[in-house]
């Protein structure tokens, strides 16, 4: 049986699953949240020193950041062989941002496996599931299923949004996420689901949101006001400022990275 910590320190949610023989650190944060991330890992009773592995959802910033750093106290950065070609895909990102705290992944603390080879590689510390290649929100994305119920799934847009990703690469990859038959779904920015047996899109209510903050973009771009966008679409005037804030501060966000930052911000 293992143990997921969710570990809640930067903008990307990490998980640490404590498992029979090691741990298990899936996803970092940004580069320069190392120190809040030991003191996440220090909550939890478990020593930095015994994480064994780390591996990454996918080789974005927000998921890579601190992985070089936490690496350089033992654990191995497990990568898949669809992942290879993108560990140093981010290193730019943080040259050009001047970020002092980055620390580039050392290729020699890298364990290469092959995602057909990824249950073996969990049973050496005591877990049973298996790695999935997931593409849709980057080519390099893999997702993690324990054979107990738990997904892992990073950044693959959520399963409330599949009706709004219909005969694309991401309902694909959670065609066969769904095959497997999840319990719970960790997610690399929203809040983690319980599913039911029947679930197919969680709610409806959820994308009827995402369509929402859709149309708030798209007045804004036109040139409405608060008062023009709250009485064309009815939205509650404070969700309407948090959606304005996010769009007008943070260039070419989405509309699910408006979201998966409001629901961080009420969590």
């Amino acid at each position: 049986m293992v143990r997921v910590h969710e570990l809640h320190y930067s903008n990307t949610n990490t998980y640490l699953i404590e498992a029979k023989a090691g741990n298990l650190l899936f996803d970092t944060g940004w580069a320069g949240t190392f120190p809040a991330f030991c003191h996440a890992v220090g909550q939890t009773g478990i020593p930095l020193q015994k994480i064994n592995y780390i591996l990454i959802s996918h080789f974005h910033p927000d998921h890579m950041g601190i992985a070089g750093q936490i690496a350089e106290l033992g654990p191995k950065i497990l990568v898949a062989d669809v992942q290879k070609d993108f560990i140093h895909s981010s290193d730019s990102i943080f040259e050009k941002e001047g970020n002092g705290s980055f620390i580039p992944v050392d290729d020699g603390t890298v364990r290469l496996f092959s995602v057909e080879d990824g249950r073996d590689i969990l049973k050496e510390i005591g877990i049973d599931g298996c790695v999935i290649h997931t593409p849709g929100h980057s080519p390099d994305s893999i997702s993690l299923f324990l054979d107990e119920g738990s997904l892992f799934a990073g950044d693959l847009n959520p399963l409330y949004e599949l009706e709004l990703h219909r005969g694309t690469q991401i309902e694909k990859s959670w065609e066969k996420l769904l095959k497997l038959d999840p319990k719970v779904v960790y997610y690399g920015h929203a809040a983690k689901a319980e599913l039911k047996k029947d679930t197919a899109p969680q709610s409806l209510g959820d994308t009827a949101v995402y369509a929402l903050v859709a149309q708030i973009m798209k007045l804004t771009d036109k040139g409405c006001n608060v008062q023009k966008i709250k009485k064309k679409t009815g939205a509650d005037e404070a969700f309407i400022q948090d959606v304005l804030r996010m769009y007008l501060t943070h260039q070419n966000i989405s509309v699910q990275g408006i979201l998966d930052r409001i629901e961080i911000k009420n969590r």
